[in-house]
């Protein structure tokens, strides 16, 4: 019999989840931070969805979000035509950089030095974090507002996309390299360094190209229009969401449709694997995040994989041995999932 997975749901957010992040892994275990158009953007425990703090000072929806890699650092991009820096440990607002226009993406250099944004103005900036109130490199080219905009080989070039254009960009000479256009509206973009992939979404199609020369390697199409898609770290599978509340599994060799869950109550806006791989997040519309097991029934975060009769066994041999211990555990497991905002009511089913 499948194993059914089970979500966790981190709730906390009032309006539509439309972007969230991992951090590396830290000596203190890797954090998720996500974007609202609430205008207060959340920090949590990875592994757990466990809320650690909200980034108040935004005056208006939440478009983007960004963690450094230790996750010492936060960056958000938003509507109120600000992109904003905060220490991710305090939660303190360090730096508001104000743009002309909305804001929709923020991206950190890897020694976290240095800011790109990109928005509604189609222009791309480079800010340098130690010097913040000097005026930030100016990269014009696109042609229509842009989307995303993430650093790639080692942050030596950009790669950017604005509504129907992915444009790859030389940080040095702040010329484009290349271009290429696509037949639908730009949804997503993921880049892994590793292979130097980078994952695009339009319409119903997910597409793999090289980051370092934008030629196609290989495109899946999908049963929904598709928002947001993840590659797993070791390149195994890929996770995508979209338009018809479902999460799709595919495996990333073949394109085959591995599973499909449905446990979001709105479109799926973003998706992400988490830096081990071992879970992958939702935002959705209807104002959640979840998270979900690559391994189905893996001892993982705040899953546990208990075979029926060893839990039998062991609960009566915990209660022969010293009464009212099981009792105590199942209590404070029951706080343990309060606590992290486990909803287990809204149970997918796996596609068979």
């Amino acid at each position: 019999m499948a194993m059914r997975q089970t979500p966790l749901t981190c709730s906390g957010h009032t309006r539509p989840v439309v972007d969230l992040a991992f951090s590396g892994v830290t000596p203190y275990g890797y954090f998720l931070i996500s974007a609202c158009k609430d205008g207060k953007p959340m920090l949590r425990q990875g592994d757990t969805g466990d809320w650690i703090g909200t980034f108040l000072g935004h005056k208006g929806a939440v478009w983007g979000a960004t963690l450094n890699t230790d996750a010492t650092k936060a960056a958000t991009a938003a509507a109120d035509f600000t992109a904003k820096v905060w220490d991710a440990v305090s939660g303190d607002e360090l730096i508001t950089l104000a743009h002309k226009h909305i804001v929709k993406s923020v991206d950190f250099t890897q020694d976290s030095n240095y800011l790109l944004t990109g928005g509604q103005d189609k222009l791309l900036r480079i800010y340098d974090l130690s010097k913040p109130e000097a005026e930030p490199d100016v990269v014009s080219g696109h042609t229509s507002g842009i989307k995303k905009a993430l650093w790639s080989s080692d942050d030596k070039q950009i790669l950017s996309a604005d509504d129907k254009t992915v444009r790859l960009w030389d940080r040095s000479t702040m010329t484009e390299v290349k271009s290429l256009n696509v037949a639908m509206s730009v949804s997503s973009m993921e880049y892994v360094p590793e292979g130097q992939i980078l994952v695009i979404t339009y319409g119903k199609t997910i597409a793999f190209h090289s980051a370092e020369t934008l030629e196609q390697i290989k495109s899946f199409e999908a049963p929904a229009t598709i928002n947001s898609a993840s590659l797993h770290p070791a390149k195994e599978c890929l996770v995508a969401g979209g338009e018809d509340f479902k999460l799709y599994k595919y495996d990333y060799n073949t394109g085959e449709e591995l599973e499909s869950y449905k446990g979001h109550f709105g479109p799926i806006h973003c998706v992400r694997f988490s830096p081990d791989g071992e879970l992958y997040a939702s935002g959705s519309e209807d104002g959640t995040l979840r998270l979900w097991q690559t391994t189905v029934g893996k001892t993982y975060g705040l899953w546990k994989c208990v075979v029926p009769e060893e839990e039998n066994a062991e609960a009566a041999k915990a209660r022969t041995a010293l009464p009212g211990t099981a009792e105590e555990e199942i209590v404070a497991e029951e706080i343990a999932s309060e606590n992290s905002d486990t909803v287990y009511s809204s149970t997918p089913e796996v596609k068979a």
